[in-house]
């Protein structure tokens, strides 16, 4: 559904958005990490992360906050209105892993015309994000 809006009509419980792989880098961490001026050596610095006892760089929570607001937004459309994000994190993201988001419907609420996103979005070792995002809909 990418570049259209659905409308909040459309849209029911238990519809599920397509998944989505990502590669997770080393430019897209750094990068993430800069980007949110996150400059703790641990999002950019193999060998600081290592003395951390982390086996690479590892992603930023803001990195992954805006990669769970364009997974959700790619699907809502340019007419959708983001309201609420809430994520929590588990398993870091490193380099050379890919994350796969997953993701339902699982709330309407007519009188804001708005749904609930429930959403994972897993590695290797687990579940690295999941959480909810509520968006306003035409």
């Amino acid at each position: 559904m990418a570049n259209q809006t659905p409308r909040f009509e459309s849209v029911n419980v238990g519809d599920e958005l397509q998944p989505l792989s990502v590669p997770v880098t080393v430019p897209l961490i750094a990068g993430g990490a800069i980007a949110t001026r996150d400059y703790f050596p641990g999002h950019h610095d193999r060998d600081a992360a290592r003395a951390l006892g982390s086996p690479h760089i590892f992603m930023n929570i803001l990195t992954t906050n805006g990669l769970v607001q364009s997974f959700v937004e790619s699907w809502a459309g340019p007419e959708s209105r983001l309201m609420d994000l809430k994520i929590r994190l588990g398993a870091p993201n490193y380099p050379g892993d890919t994350m796969k988001f997953t993701a339902s419907v699982t709330e309407k609420n007519d009188a804001t015309r708005s749904v609930q996103v429930t959403l994972k979005g897993s590695n290797s070792m687990g579940s690295h994000v999941s959480g909810t995002v509520q968006v306003a809909l035409p």
